[in-house]
Formats: C-alpha cells, sequence, structure tokens
C-alpha cells in the first residue's frame, strides 16, 4: 500500500539565492507524503544583489526545477516581495495567493514552510489576520541565543517581529542553532547529491555556479538549513527534539535536527525519480521500436 499526502504545503523561500532552498524543494516535490500546492518567492539580502529582482529570479528557477520534475504544470508558482515590508503597502501576488490557499476547504491540514524572510507571509497575515488558525507556519529562522544575528530574520526584521507576534500563530521553527548543524561537505555534495539523476545534478550546478560575494569565505561544507522542515510536512519530527517557547501562540522549536533522515530520504527520492525516469523513456523507445517495426 503506498502512502498518501499527510499535509498540503506552501513553499515560501528566496529561490535565488542559497541553493539548499532549492534542494528542499525538489525534495518536498518528490515526496509522497506531503502535496505541494504553492510556491512563492521572496527577495535577497541586499549583500548579496540590489533589491527589486530577487524575487523574480527566485521564481524563474523554482519554475525550472519543477518543469526538471515533471510538476510545472500543477502547481502555481509566484514572485513575491522584492524589499522588505512597508507600512500600508497593498499585498503582492504571493500573499494573495497564500491567503486564498488558507482559505480553501480541504480535508489535509495547511503547513506554509518559509526558508526565508518572513515578508510575504506577513502581508498575507496583514490582509487576513483570520487564517491564521487554518495553518501552521514552518520558519527556518530566528535564533535561541537573543544576542545571535540570523539571516532570514534580519532580511527583514520588521516583517519577523510582526508575524512573530500574531495572536494565536501555530508556530513551528528551526533556528540557526539547529539550521546550522545540518552541514555537509562539498565532496559528499557533488558525489551524493550530483550523483542522483538529472535532478541532483541540476542542484548541485546550483551550488558550483552561485555568485559568491567577493571577500565571503566558501569552505569545504554546506548547510542544507532548508531542509529539516521536511522533517514535519513528509517525515516524522518524532527522531528530532523540539521545545515550547513562550509565544502569543503556539510555539515549538527544533534544537536538534535528525539530519540522518533529512539526507537519506533527499538522496533515495532523487534516486527513485532517476530510476523512474529512465523506466518511462525505456518504455516509450520499445514503444517507438514496436511501431517502427509494424510500419515496417
Amino acid at each position: 500500500m503506498s502512502p498518501g499526502p499527510q499535509c498540503r504545503v506552501v513553499l515560501d523561500n528566496d529561490w535565488a539565492g542559497d541553493p539548499d532552498g532549492l534542494v528542499a524543494l525538489a525534495h518536498h516535490l518528490l515526496s509522497p507524503t506531503n502535496r505541494v500546492d504553492l510556491v512563492t518567492s521572496s527577495f535577497l539580502n541586499p549583500v548579496f544583489e540590489p533589491l527589486g529582482t530577487g524575487a523574480r529570479r527566485g521564481a524563474e528557477l523554482a519554475r525550472d526545477l519543477l518543469g526538471l520534475i515533471g510538476a510545472s504544470e500543477d502547481i502555481p508558482v509566484l514572485a513575491g516581495a522584492e524589499r522588505p515590508l512597508q507600512d500600508a503597502e497593498a499585498p503582492g501576488a504571493a500573499a494573495l495567493a497564500i491567503v486564498a490557499e488558507a482559505r480553501r476547504d480541504d480535508p489535509l491540514p495547511l503547513m506554509v514552510v518559509c526558508g526565508g524572510p518572513l515578508t510575504n507571509i506577513a502581508q498575507a497575515l496583514r490582509l487576513a489576520p483570520d487564517v491564521v488558525d487554518r495553518l501552521t507556519l514552518v520558519w527556518v529562522g530566528g535564533t535561541l541565543a537573543a544576542d545571535a544575528w540570523e539571516y532570514n530574520r534580519e532580511t527583514d526584521r520588521a516583517a519577523a517581529d510582526e508575524v512573530l507576534a500574531r495572536p494565536g500563530l501555530r508556530l513551528r521553527s528551526f533556528p540557526l542553532e539547529a539550521y546550522e548543524r545540518c552541514a555537509v561537505s562539498r565532496a559528499e555534495l557533488e558525489h551524493d547529491l550530483g550523483g542522483s539523476g538529472v535532478v541532483g545534478r541540476w542542484l548541485w550546478d546550483r551550488f558550483v555556479t552561485l555568485p559568491i560575494p567577493e571577500g565571503m569565505p566558501v569552505g569545504g561544507t554546506w548547510a542544507l538549513g532548508d531542509s529539516p522542515p521536511i522533517l514535519l510536512t513528509a517525515l516524522t519530527d518524532a527522531s528530532s527534539t523540539f521545545e515550547a517557547r513562550p509565544s502569543p501562540g503556539e510555539h515549538r522549536v527544533c534544537t536538534q535536527v535528525d539530519l540522518r533522515l533529512v539526507l537519506g530520504d533527499l538522496l533515495a527520492r532523487l534516486r527513485l525519480h532517476e530510476a523512474a525516469r529512465r523506466e518511462q523513456r525505456e518504455h516509450l523507445s520499445r514503444k517507438n521500436d514496436v511501431r517502427q517495426e509494424e510500419s515496417g
């Protein structure tokens, strides 16, 4: 008996930035125990590029990946905010789509997974505060230590502060202290990820071609920090550690990630997809051979 989806998912991320977001997107798309219904993109921190184009470029990369996997016709991909949250601004297309998805009646619970700044989420909750009890927000961001700096939070601090102060919000978070432990070596990425079929090679190429700002050190490891939410949407959180945190709603924060489960399932999903792709190509080739023989 094949497993079915246990939740529906909205994936929001700065896809044009660190390729770990695209790795997480592929993992969600290939997992049969969640159903991806919407993909939205956000901007990059200005340290990487000027504001104005990051969300659009991220949406293009997400569409490329969906097309490679074969999911492009089923899942909308929308570019979201291109700059930090502003007062009294009109909600963008991404925020409108998130609200529409939250208001849609469906037997599956909705999990909104954000691996970047919370700008699109903040816009959606401003537009429709009533949807807060129709979703669970899963955020890769924030810190356990009060004085620590964290990229996703600081890229749009106003949005993060506004969302985290929202009464009634169900929040599951993977803070800096948890996600930075999801490190793998570049050799592992090249060999294991890049060696896992056409999708894995495409993902590895995003690491190879990522423009790194001058002066930023490049080491021998990379953190797949956007991958842990798959534990909540498609796998299990039983082998990871979560703790309750004071919150206006309900907040559980991850303090220890089961990286073995995440990485093992990711590579297996990529290889299974590649095997199915090859089998389909061989089947079509055999059908064409039969047709040619019959017509000859």
